[in-house]
C-alpha cells in the first residue's frame, strides 16, 4: 500500500467539497441579493444572477459540483424567501442545468464548449420551469410568460461567465494544485 497516494486524494476531495460548499453559498447569495422582479410576468418572474456561480462550478469543477451548488443553492433561496412551493422544481431543474453544463464544459479547454454548456442550461431551464409552472398553475399557457425572463436570466449569467471563465480556469488549476 502506498501511503503517499492516499493523502492527495483526501485533500483533493476535501478541496472539492469546500469549493462546492462555497459555490452553493454564492449561488444562494447571488439569487437572493442580485435580482430583479419582472413586471412582464404576471406570476412574479424573478431574474437573478444565481446562475453565475452555477456555471462557474460546472465549468471549473464538473457536473457534480454544478448540480449540487446550483440545485441546493437555488432551492434554499426558494425555501428561505417564501417561494417554498417552487423548491422541489428548482432543485431538479437547476441540478439538471448544472449537471448538463458540467458534462459538456468541464475539462474542455475550448470556448465553444462553454457556450454550448450555457445554451444547454438555458434549454433545461425553459423546459423545467415551463413544466413546473404548468403543474403549479394547472395551465399550459401561463408558463409562456416566463420564458423571456428565463432567457434574460441565463443569457445575463452566461455573458458574465463567458467573459471571466478563461482566467478563472487558469486560476482554479493553481488553487487545486496548492
Amino acid at each position: 500500500m502506498n501511503i503517499s497516494n492516499s493523502k492527495p486524494r483526501k485533500t483533493a476531495g476535501l478541496k472539492t467539497l469546500v469549493i462546492t460548499g462555497v459555490l452553493t453559498a454564492l449561488t444562494l447569495v447571488f439569487t437572493a441579493f442580485v435580482n430583479i422582479r419582472l413586471p412582464i410576468a404576471a406570476n412574479g418572474g424573478l431574474v437573478h444572477l444565481g446562475n453565475v456561480p452555477l456555471f462557474i462550478a460546472s465549468i471549473l469543477f464538473g457536473k457534480k459540483a454544478g448540480a449540487v451548488s446550483g440545485g441546493i443553492g437555488m432551492a434554499l433561496f426558494d425555501i428561505l424567501s417564501g417561494w417554498a412551493l417552487w423548491a422541489p422544481f428548482t432543485l431538479v431543474t437547476v441540478s439538471a442545468m448544472g449537471y448538463a453544463a458540467g458534462s459538456i464544459a468541464h475539462k474542455k479547454d475550448k470556448f465553444r464548449y462553454y457556450i454550448l454548456a450555457v445554451v444547454s442550461a438555458l434549454v433545461i431551464k425553459i423546459a423545467g420551469y415551463y413544466i413546473a409552472e404548468a403543474v403549479i398553475y394547472q395551465n399550459i399557457f401561463v408558463p409562456i410568460a416566463s420564458i423571456p425572463g428565463n432567457i434574460i436570466q441565463v443569457a445575463a449569467a452566461g455573458i458574465i461567465v463567458l467573459a471571466i471563465i478563461v482566467p478563472l480556469k487558469k486560476a482554479s488549476v493553481n488553487i487545486l494544485n496548492v
